[in-house]
């Protein structure tokens, strides 16, 4: 028997820990078709969050679920700590030849993301000798101790947590109030001063830093640290988990920006949907740590594999860097229109079918929490899903396999709720419901 929304969100509340979800609606979903979700009362959404860009490819896949399903049939897995399956080693394969001008790269897996951020730590402080980080204010890198204390997003990701993980630095990433320039000066008067460069292991940097608003550095920053690292012997990590694999119209998001780094870390898309994480860097690099360093019963989980496999065969055979530009600039054009109209959109940026929407006060142009929640709400209400980040962004990345039509009539949900705000007509009880990052 299904159970509706209502009785599913309260038995969340009675059993799942807090701190375990974001507030933002009271929504359980039952199934999904491409971009399309259905939830528990049978309401249909368009979808413009991917699950966090876990669902490149969107929902309901068949090609993933038969193959997924004929692996189950013969071996869900059998620890790839001890001994081979074959599906993870023609992963290991296909990633390793993901990044530009690769010959010898290796791959390390892990369950998710957040771990692939542990992996590197200990990698890059495994290569190097060295034992310092270097990371930037507003960066997420997820969850795990590693993870979260390369992170500087939200401070309750560390309340009541430390000590966490020692010696890691972070520093400013460019923005409207921070040119390039100075936050690379930032860093140099701190290698001067306090941080002897000699002793860093690596610079993690997301290319596009997405929690934080989806802010595009300039291409100069990226580049200066890659200069940086090459003269101080320090490693560039990338942390491509939520922009990598098709997402910004490269197969990862640092490709935008002419710059190769020593390590790619991936995660949420890579699994085809289920839970994988992975580290691609070159093999000198990835074997300096030996077993057992970096082990895990789950870790190339047999069946995850093999959708991811599907996943990226499925990538390959649409062009889904090709589809994620010409979709990302019909979507952007689409809500460029909607600033010409409403005086509270702000700020738009866009690479591939990544797109941050600011929500400001037209007086002050400062951001408008409120303005933002009352928003993405109403478009939850009506059949759309999309999220806010940083307080009064709006996280849009739809799969990468939606359709144009599905895209006009998400605006079109857009565009409604933007004017019934405009004229006063939300409510402020949303509030109460609705709290986002």
């Amino acid at each position: 028997m299904s159970l509706d929304n209502k009785v599913i969100q309260s038995k969340n509340d009675k059993f799942v820990a807090k701190t375990q979800q974001i507030p933002y609606s009271p929504v359980a979903f039952e199934k999904g078709e491409g971009a399309v979700l259905f939830d528990h009362d049978g309401k249909k959404y368009i979808d413009f969050l991917s699950s966090a860009c876990s669902a490149n490819l969107g929902h309901g896949n068949k090609e993933i679920a038969d193959a997924v399903r004929d692996q189950m049939y013969n071996i869900t897995q059998y620890t790839f700590a001890y001994f081979n399956t074959e599906p993870p080693v023609l992963l290991a394969e296909e990633l390793a030849k993901l990044p530009t001008g690769a010959s010898d790269n290796k791959v390390l897996f892990s369950a998710t993301g957040s771990a692939a951020i542990d992996s590197a730590i200990k990698i890059s402080r495994g290569f190097t000798g060295r034992t310092k980080l270097i990371s930037m204010i507003g960066a997420y890198h997820g969850s795990t101790f590693g993870a979260l204390s390369l992170s500087a997003l939200s401070i309750n990701m560390r309340k009541s947590l430390g000590p966490l993980v020692p010696e890691v630095y972070h520093f400013r990433y460019p923005d409207s109030e921070h040119s390039w320039q100075e936050c690379i000066d930032e860093m140099k008067d701190a290698f001067n001063h306090y941080l002897p460069a000699d002793e860093v292991a690596a610079i993690f940097i997301e290319p596009v830093a997405g929690d934080m608003g989806l802010v595009i550095p300039p291409k100069e920053w990226i580049q200066e640290l890659r200069n940086i690292c090459d003269e101080h012997g320090i490693l560039l990590v990338s942390d491509e988990i939520q922009l990598g694999l098709c997402r910004t119209g490269k197969w990862f998001a640092l490709d935008n920006f002419d710059v190769k780094a020593d390590l790619y870390v991936l995660g949420k898309s890579v699994g085809g949907g289920l839970p994988l994480g992975a580290v691609v860097g070159r093999q000198e690099i990835m074997d300096k740590l030996d077993a057992p360093a970096h082990v895990f019963t789950l870790a190339g989980n047999t069946t995850v594999c093999v959708s991811a496999l599907k996943s990226l065969e499925i990538l390959k055979r649409i062009d889904a860097n090709k589809l994620s530009v010409e979709k990302g600039q019909y979507l952007e054009r689409k809500i460029e229109n909607l600033r010409e109209r409403f005086p509270f959109v702000g700020e738009i940026r866009g690479l591939g079918l990544s797109i941050g929407v600011d929500i400001i006060n037209p007086e002050t142009k400062e951001k408008d929490p409120i303005a933002t929640a009352k928003i993405c709400y109403e478009c939850f209400k009506r059949g759309l899903i999309l999220i806010f980040i940083n307080q009064s962004t709006l996280r849009v990345q739809p799969p990468l396999v939606i359709e144009y039509e599905q895209i006009d009539e998400a605006v079109k949900i857009l565009e409604e709720v933007m004017e019934d705000f405009s004229n006063g007509k939300i409510s402020d009880d949303v509030l109460s419901e609705i709290k986002g990052w």
